[in-house]
């Protein structure tokens, strides 16, 4: 077994060799393939990240009404925290409604001065636990809260995080459609760059098929050189996604640092490179077949 592997090596690397002009234009263009389509990749991962960060941030704010007793308070303070999907609360008074807003706005306090009572609501200040934050259920839940007995009004900041998931979306469906094409591209530099391998060769494969050489004795090696292609363009890919996201980052790095946001760029994680290089090497192989089964078609073999 080893002995065969090692012969099926041995002859892909001297195809590569004997064909080193196509095989460098394959790997490249398998490299920057793989990049366009990696780019997709990682937008959607950092901005997937930066959603699930925001998410953590989101607060549902339960406005109550004036008239309330402490004791109906206190019964809703009860019912929030019966709700499974409340993962903690804190109440805000009316007067310490009216503090914070004086310390947030203190140009516009004035303004509450000339209405003499304090106008502010006091409210429960909610946030839910982790797997209730999708946008579908904040806003259900909201929706039915509003109903309770003394609830004057539930509102939270979601809409935004809602156009995110929508972008989410929209962007995984492009990802899979440019994905699709590029994919199919590469198959189709790697098949012609394995037919002209084989053409050259093709007097040589004739006298192995005379000899009784097998189908696939003959195939291997030019599989085994179409998956040395493809893994090779996957990594070249990888260098160059390394490099860009280096330099987007340098470049974005006062503004990341401004917003708060450094921590929410990231490269891939070491599973999704090599996933990245797996699916280079699947593709030269399978561009590799194609060629090769074609050339067999066409030689009535």
């Amino acid at each position: 077994m080893i002995r065969t592997w090692s012969y099926l090596l041995r002859e892909a690397i001297a195809n590569i060799r004997l064909n080193r002009t196509t095989s460098v234009v394959a790997i490249v263009t398998t490299g920057f393939t793989l990049a366009c389509l990696g780019v997709f990749l990682l937008v959607y991962l950092n901005l997937r990240g930066m959603t699930t960060s925001l998410a953590k941030e989101i607060k549902v704010i339960v406005y109550l009404e004036d008239n309330l007793t402490h004791t109906q308070v206190e019964d809703l303070q009860r019912e929030l925290e019966r709700q499974q999907a409340v993962a903690g609360l804190s109440y805000v008074s009316k007067d310490q409604a009216l503090e914070e807003f004086q310390t947030q706005f203190p140009n516009e306090s004035q303004l509450l001065e000339g209405l003499g009572e304090n106008p502010l609501p006091a409210s429960f200040l909610v946030t839910l636990a982790a797997r209730f934050r999708a946008p579908d259920f904040v806003h259900r839940w909201a929706e039915q809260f509003k109903s309770f007995p003394g609830v004057a009004e539930v509102e939270y900041s979601q809409d935004w995080v809602e156009n995110l998931t929508a972008l989410l979306r929209n962007l995984e469906g492009a990802a899979l459609s440019v994905g699709l094409i590029l994919s199919l591209a590469s198959v189709t530099i790697i098949a012609n760059t394995i037919r002209l391998t084989v053409n050259s060769r093709r007097h040589e494969l004739h006298i192995l098929q005379l000899v009784g050489a097998t189908g696939l004795f003959i195939k291997l090696p030019y599989l085994v050189e179409g998956a040395i292609l493809g893994g090779v363009g996957g990594v070249m890919s990888l260098a160059i996604l390394k490099g860009g996201f280096e330099v987007f980052r340098l470049q974005m790095e006062s503004t990341t640092k401004l917003l708060g946001t450094q921590a929410w760029l990231s490269y891939f994680p070491g599973h999704l490179m090599g996933i990245l290089v797996l699916i280079g090497l699947v593709l030269g192989v399978l561009g590799s077949f194609i060629s090769v089964v074609r050339l067999q078609e066409a030689s009535g073999t």
